[in-house]
C-alpha cells in the first residue's frame, strides 16, 4: 500500500513539473507567441494611417508597421489585439499595462518622453492644414487668425498653431479627426490641422475626392515612434525590426500601398534614434 502511494505521489509530482513547464515555455515581453496574444494600441478612424472598416478589419500604414514588428517579436498575425488609442488615452494606456505597444501616429515629444518610451521613429511627417476645396481664405498660417480651427484632444497640432502662428484662432477639440472632418464639410469648422499624412488620407477617401485640399504648410516635424512603456525591454527589439523593414523594402511598399492614391510625397525612411526638431 505505501508502495503505490508513493508511486501515486510520484506520478503527480512529475505531471505537475510537465504542466510548469509548458505554461513558461514562449510568450512573456517580446519572446516568442507560445500560443498567446500581443495587444497592440492604433488609431481607428484615419484612413491610411490606421482604421477600422466597416467589416471589422484595420489598415493604414501603423497597422502595417506594427504587423510586422509583432512577427519580428514571434507573433502572428492572428495573434494581434487591436485596441483603439485616441491621442489623449495613448500615455495611460501604456502606464497601466493596457496594451504592450502603441503605433498610433504617435509624435515623439519631450513631454511625451518623461512618460513613456519610444522605438523609432519610423515616419516623418510635417502638420498641415485641411481646407474646403472652394475656400481660398487661408493661404498662409496667419490666415487661420479668428477662424475656427479643429484638432483633436490630446494632439499637439491645434497647439502649435495657436501658440506660434494663429494666436487668435478659435480651437476647437474634438474626441476624433472624423469629428473634425464632419464640421469642416458642414462649414462648422474652417479649417483642421494635424500631420499632413493624416490629412492626405482623408482627402483621398473616395466618399470626400474633391471637397478638401492640403494648405501645403510644413508648420513642424512629426516624428512618428512606437511608444512602449517605460523601461521596457521592448525599445531595443522595436528598433531593430524597424531597422529590418526599411532595410527589406518593406517600409517602401508599405506606404506606397497607404498613401500612393493620394499623391502624397512623403519623406524617406527616417534613421532609428534621429529625432528631427
Amino acid at each position: 500500500m505505501k508502495l503505490l502511494k508513493v508511486s501515486i505521489a510520484a506520478a503527480a509530482a512529475v505531471a505537475l513539473s510537465l504542466s510548469a513547464s509548458a505554461c513558461g515555455d514562449g510568450g512573456g515581453e517580446g519572446g516568442t507567441d507560445g500560443g498567446k496574444k500581443v495587444t497592440v494600441g492604433i488609431k481607428f478612424d484615419q484612413p491610411g494611417i490606421g482604421l477600422k472598416t466597416p467589416d471589422g478589419k484595420y489598415t493604414g500604414l501603423d497597422v502595417d508597421v506594427a504587423t510586422y514588428v509583432a512577427e519580428q517579436l514571434g507573433y502572428k498575425p492572428g495573434d494581434i489585439e487591436w485596441k483603439e488609442a485616441k491621442s489623449a488615452d495613448r500615455e495611460t494606456l501604456l502606464q497601466r499595462g493596457d496594451v504592450d505597444f502603441i503605433a498610433a501616429s504617435y509624435s515623439i515629444t519631450p513631454e511625451r518622453q518623461q512618460k513613456v518610451d519610444f522605438a523609432g521613429p519610423y515616419f516623418l511627417a510635417h502638420q498641415d492644414i485641411l481646407v474646403r476645396a472652394d475656400d481660398n481664405s487661408i493661404t498662409k498660417p496667419a490666415d487661420l487668425n479668428n477662424k475656427k480651427l479643429c484638432s483633436v484632444t490630446g494632439s499637439t497640432s491645434a497647439q502649435n498653431v495657436k501658440t506660434e502662428l494663429a494666436p487668435q484662432a478659435q480651437l476647437q477639440e474634438y474626441g476624433g479627426y472624423s469629428e473634425c472632418l464632419t464640421g469642416l464639410e458642414n462649414k462648422v469648422i474652417d479649417a483642421l490641422t494635424t500631420d499632413d499624412a493624416i490629412l492626405a488620407g482623408y482627402a483621398a477617401q473616395p466618399e470626400f475626392k474633391g471637397k478638401f485640399k492640403l494648405g501645403g504648410f510644413k508648420l513642424s516635424n512629426e516624428n512618428y515612434g512606437v511608444g512602449i512603456k517605460k523601461g521596457s525591454e521592448l525599445k531595443a527589439k522595436i528598433n531593430t525590426a524597424l531597422e529590418k523593414m526599411e532595410a527589406d523594402g518593406t517600409w517602401d511598399k508599405a506606404v506606397k500601398a497607404n498613401f500612393g492614391e493620394a499623391n502624397f510625397q512623403n519623406e524617406p525612411a527616417p534613421k532609428i534614434g534621429n529625432i528631427v526638431s
